[in-house]
């Protein structure tokens, strides 16, 4: 009889060790996707940045030459 609730116990202890290595897994896979989501908006906002740059150059631009004329 012992036999058999040690094999219960070791198959028990077993079972909870792949389910934790499988929680690890996504928990990293999950962490991985918000990384590059993070890079993403990152890369969106540069752009957004730039283009706002390039708006408020051309318009201090026109306002130089409206100044001049």
């Amino acid at each position: 009889m012992r036999p058999i609730i040690a094999v219960f116990a070791v198959a028990a202890l077993a079972g909870c060790g792949v389910e934790t290595a499988s929680t690890a897994a996504t928990a990293a896979a999950l962490k991985k996707q918000e990384i590059e989501q993070g890079k993403k908006t990152i890369e969106q906002m540069q752009q957004n940045i730039g283009k706002a740059m390039e708006q408020t150059q051309q318009s201090a631009e026109r306002a130089d030459d409206a100044a001049a004329k």
